[in-house]
């Protein structure tokens, strides 16, 4: 029996989902723990190519089962889209694989909109959002403005309610934005459409978890973004609305009494971001061109093009304090073999000065790249599967990275298949 966390070091983008696919052979549940369908974990298997927004990257694993915590922003709609169009491929998802815990807040049809028209108002100074109602949804979440799923178990509990809310809610689509009012009956209408359709699947998650920890079952627990992008502890305001990081991860669950073992940080080989806000490392013209062609760095959710750099020894070393990861998966170092000098981004310079702590974020934009080269290798890896296979050039960046970053590489990632990896 173990837990596990596994968990973004960066911007987010780093190639979770291959992890949690990979490694949920060795665990019974995987937990979605915060976070919405705002953000894409992409999955290559046997069935084909996939990038699951809500779905539990373990959905692919015939024993394992699903839950998608208190901490999500549940919404009905996509994850109702996201289930028939991975059922299509022939996977099955029924409610032993999968299971919604009944205090998982409702992603309401005016949050969608609402996250648009407030990106509109903002401008030139927008936060780069996905726009797909995360922002307006968790903060309604915290003004106790949202119905839980397990309402839908009990409609005439479930109207009351928002009615009440509604109300509240119309005020700012008039009077703010000038928009359009909801009416009780397009909400009925919704929750027919997509609220009956996940009914199946709701239940007291909590008690679940709880009951296969003391049958010694092991879970798995996924993040979405990383440290970054953490609400807390990212690049403020340029953050997405909830804790990506571990140690939210037994309160999102709905198992708060959960004890990590391990956790799995996942870092890119190098760096890409996707959505606005400072990121130091960032490249520009043609070189930023070809790397983001060679790593076809494309948002899984939105398809914007990623924005890259190369690997942020300063940023990773942060992300990993704020993880208090254990192990490191490094991902796509394939990726980095056309070049015949691999940069690192080794420090960086603000004021004059040269520095390796991570600054506060208002000043963070004025920070400068202090970039160094290593040798590169030049040759296709893609098919290594084992550690001293690899050329030496391509070991010595593993080993460059893991002592600037001070946490040890367990895995190196050399493509997108489930069997792509060299374990150290």
């Amino acid at each position: 029996m173990s837990n596990c966390a596994i968990v973004g070091i960066n911007w987010g983008d780093e190639g979770k989902g291959r992890m949690v696919d990979l490694l949920t052979s060795d665990y019974d549940v995987v937990v979605r723990y915060q976070g919405g369908g705002n953000a894409g974990h992409t999955v290559v298997n046997e069935r084909g190519k996939f990038a699951l927004h809500l779905l539990p990257s373990g959905i692919f694993r015939p024993d394992v089962v699903n839950v998608l915590g208190n901490g999500v922003a549940l919404d009905c709609e996509n994850l109702w889209t996201e289930i028939q169009d991975v059922a299509a491929k022939g996977v099955a998802i029924t409610p032993e694989n999968l299971k919604i815990s009944d205090r998982a807040s409702l992603l309401l049809p005016w949050h969608r909109e609402l996250d648009g028209l407030e990106e509109a108002r903002l401008a030139d100074k927008k936060y780069g959002s996905t726009k797909q109602g995360i922002a307006p949804f968790y903060s309604d979440k915290f003004q106790k403005k949202t119905v839980m799923a397990g309402e839908l178990l009990y409609p005439d509990k479930l109207w009351e309610h928002l009615e009440g809310i509604l109300e509240w809610k119309n005020l700012t689509l008039e009077k703010v934005y000038g928009a359009k009012p909801y009416t009780m009956e397009d909400l009925k209408q919704w929750a027919a459409d997509f609220g009956e359709k996940i009914k199946p699947f709701i239940c007291d998650t909590g008690a679940f978890l709880r009951k296969a920890q003391r049958e010694g079952k092991s879970i798995l627990f996924e993040a979405q973004l990383g440290s970054l992008r953490d609400l807390d502890y990212g690049i403020y305001p340029y953050t997405t609305s909830s804790n990506p990081i571990a140690a939210y991860a037994p309160v999102g669950s709905g198992f708060p009494e959960a004890k990590l073992d391990k956790i799995v940080g996942v870092v890119k080989a190098y760096s890409s971001c996707v959505g606005e806000g400072p990121f130091t490392c960032e490249w520009f013209g043609e070189r930023a061109d070809k790397l983001r062609e060679a790593g076809f760095e494309y948002g899984a959710k939105t398809g914007r093009p990623r924005r890259v750099g190369p690997i942020d020894i300063v940023a990773t070393r942060y992300g990993i304090q704020c993880q208090g990861a254990t192990d490191i998966a490094l991902t796509k170092l394939d990726v980095l073999s056309y070049m015949d000098k691999i940069p690192v981004c080794a420090h960086y310079e603000l004021n004059g000065e040269q520095i390796d702590e991570f600054p506060f974020p208002a000043i963070l934009p004025d920070a400068k790249p202090v970039e160094e080269y290593l040798d590169g290798w030049q040759c296709d890896i893609s098919g290594v599967r084992k550690w001293e296979d690899l050329p030496e050039a391509a070991r010595k960046y593993v080993e460059y990275v893991e002592r600037e970053i001070g946490c040890r590489i367990t895995y190196v990632s050399v493509g997108p298949e489930r069997d792509a990896i060299i374990l150290r």
